[in-house]
């Protein structure tokens, strides 16, 4: 079998930032998967469950309400490896074109306050698994150590 794309970045030399991971076209629709990478793979722990599932809740729930992104969103979901996200955006972008809107994710993810989205039984299979101060602390880490400082080395994979 042929190697997938994201096995192909080195992920001794991945850091936390903002890529895109690649570009799809069905027809005339491109969509853009990007890897919001939000801890350094192999050198830093992993984020627990908990919390992925708090941003994936938060950030899925603010993602298919924004105004300008709504109609765009195809997917919002953690990695595997619980390293970062992915986001699937109808559109071909680049990682620039969509540093607001993380900013913006990333903002009302550290200051939210109240009910977590879609966190009760009968909307959630593991409603119980959830970490809303951790979420708010990753979201605000990494505002600081990316989304804030954003230049070439966080927006393009190592080579």
């Amino acid at each position: 079998m042929e190697r997938i794309a994201s096995f192909s970045v080195n992920h001794l030399l991945l850091k936390p930032g903002l890529y895109v991971s690649r570009k799809d076209v069905f027809g005339e629709t491109v969509i853009t998967t990007f890897d919001i990478r939000m801890t350094c793979p192999n050198k830093e722990p992993v984020m627990n469950t908990a919390e992925i599932h708090t941003i994936e809740h938060l950030g899925a729930t603010f993602l298919r309400n924004h105004p300008d992104y709504r109609e765009h969103v195809v997917y919002f979901g953690p990695m595997g490896c619980r390293t970062g996200f992915y986001l699937l955006l109808e559109g071909d972008y680049s990682s620039r074109d969509i540093v607001g809107l993380m900013i913006e994710l990333f903002e009302f993810i550290r200051d939210y306050e109240g009910e977590i989205p879609g966190a009760k039984a009968v909307e959630c299979g593991n409603y119980l698994d959830q970490n809303l101060t951790m979420a708010k602390y990753l979201a605000e880490r990494y505002l600081d150590n990316v989304l804030y400082i954003v230049d070439d080395s966080v927006l393009e994979y190592p080579k």
